[in-house]
């Protein structure tokens, strides 16, 4: 029964909105099929009985992430909500928040997708992430996360306009910041440049041509 809910609920994706972005192309109850399955079989038995994974990480083609556009957010939200329903159904317990990426394998083919689960504990506090060009996120912690062209940046960005140490975010009294670190081209946040600025969700970063997003937790 859980998985026919899981089933009915992805292919409710094709209807309306939905229709031309996933017509005659892939389906989102194909990738439904295939996180319930990693769920199957990355499942671990603890004393707290039955754990499924509760993040994954969703690669597409190039060109089907480009054409699903803004409706990404919208099928990764329908996707998390699955996976609970389907955790539910099979008594599987998470020990975090369930999440959801999906971005860009550009070794991919049309159609074509993979996933990666993995087990993230909530002990380990999040405060937001930081959703990349391409789709894939970066979590928040309380270390600081180092952006720039640097290798030895955590988020590192192949722009011409970022500085090797351009900018950095860090976590104070629960409050994500980001500061610019004295950068060649500046930081800016929803358009206006910044040395320091307190995030809040939705602020889109600047750093020469490349975007990031912040979500809050």
């Amino acid at each position: 029964m859980g998985i026919e809910q899981f089933e009915r609920r992805l292919e409710r994706l094709v209807e309306g909105t939905f229709a031309k972005a996933f017509r005659g192309q892939l389906q989102p109850i194909e990738i439904g099929k295939r996180l319930k399955r990693e769920m199957d079989l990355h499942r671990t038995v603890t004393v707290r009985g039955l754990i499924a994974p509760n993040i994954f990480e969703v690669n597409l083609a190039r060109d089907d992430f480009e054409r699903l556009g803004s409706l990404i957010d919208v099928l990764a939200s329908e996707l998390v909500d699955g996976a609970q329903e389907h955790a539910h159904s099979s008594r599987y317990s998470f020990i975090g928040p369930v999440e959801v990426s999906i971005g860009v394998d550009r070794s991919l083919s049309n159609s074509t997708f993979n996933i990666k689960a993995s087990v993230l504990d909530s002990e380990e506090e999040v405060f937001g992430a930081l959703i990349l060009s391409d789709g894939k996120r970066v979590g928040i912690g309380q270390e600081p996360l180092l952006i720039g062209r640097s290798s030895d940046c955590q988020i590192q960005i192949d722009d011409t306009h970022s500085s090797r140490h351009h900018a950095e975010i860090q976590v104070q009294a629960n409050v994500v910041w980001i500061s610019d670190l004295s950068s060649r081209n500046g930081t800016k946040v929803n358009a206006v440049t910044v040395n320091q600025h307190h995030l809040i969700d939705g602020d889109v970063i600047s750093i020469g041509a490349t975007q990031l997003r912040f979500e809050a937790h």
